[in-house]
């Protein structure tokens, strides 16, 4: 450590485990889907991981999928799991229970609408800009009570993290979709460095967890083409 310099903050985002719908294409949103048998072992070994980490404060989002997620390094760390109704996925509204070739074919006029960049056509829906600003908000929140040197961990959904992720750092809404999503199970780093007065948030990893692999996720359905019929499992 540099001279002047004090030990930064860490926080890990860390996307819930597989659920059936996950598999089947489905847009979750905040639908409550549980973990399924692939997604409540993935927990299993991505906490093993993560409990080297030594965190000291485990938050989550209320739906099942995550919260469930978030016991199994719960229970390799001793922690309790605070669960947040602000850590919810983003809401789809009607979309949700469909798969993206439903949506377009349900939905034809609206879903162009969500192409061509208006959000608010869906019934129900969010914008990935709500999303955002919830989760870097109760971001903020956390932080403020986060001791110096310590490590928390956020569990949720693939939009809400990329997106909260994203909004928190200050990058313009215009460049989040060069940003990849999260595979279940898989989690991004932010870390602080500190310097006397100056302190700065740093992504140190983005949907790390093991080799590159497909991401299931609704959230990767950035394709305007509905012709394409992509098929991303919700988060």
């Amino acid at each position: 450590m540099k001279p002047g310099s004090t030990m930064g903050r860490r926080v890990i985002f860390w996307r819930h485990g597989r659920t059936e719908w996950n598999l089947a294409g489905r847009v979750q949103g905040q639908t409550d889907i549980p973990l399924d048998e692939v997604g409540r072992q993935q927990a299993v070994d991505a906490a093993a991981r993560l409990a080297s980490l030594a965190p000291s404060r485990i938050v989550s989002s209320d739906l099942s999928r995550a919260a469930d997620t978030a016991r199994a390094l719960a229970e390799r760390t001793g922690l309790e799991v605070e669960t947040d109704p602000r850590l919810r996925e983003l809401a789809f509204g009607a979309r949700e229970g469909l798969t993206w070739r439903e949506s377009w074919e349900r939905f034809p006029a609206q879903m162009q609408a969500w192409a061509d960049g208006d959000e608010t056509q869906i019934e129900g829906a969010e914008t990935h800009a709500q999303a955002g600003a919830r989760l870097a908000g109760a971001l903020h929140d956390y932080l403020d009570e986060l001791p110096l040197g310590e490590t928390l961990v956020v569990v949720a959904h693939g939009a809400v993290l990329r997106t909260g992720i994203l909004a928190f750092l200050g990058i313009p809404e215009s460049s989040w979709r060069q940003f990849g999503g999260l595979s279940n199970c898989h989690w991004s780093v932010l870390e602080e460095a500190r310097y006397q007065d100056w302190s700065q948030w740093r992504l140190s990893e983005w949907n790390s967890g093991s080799l590159p692999e497909p991401v299931m996720s609704d959230d990767e359905a950035d394709d305007p083409d509905p012709g394409l019929g992509n098929s991303g499992a919700s988060r």
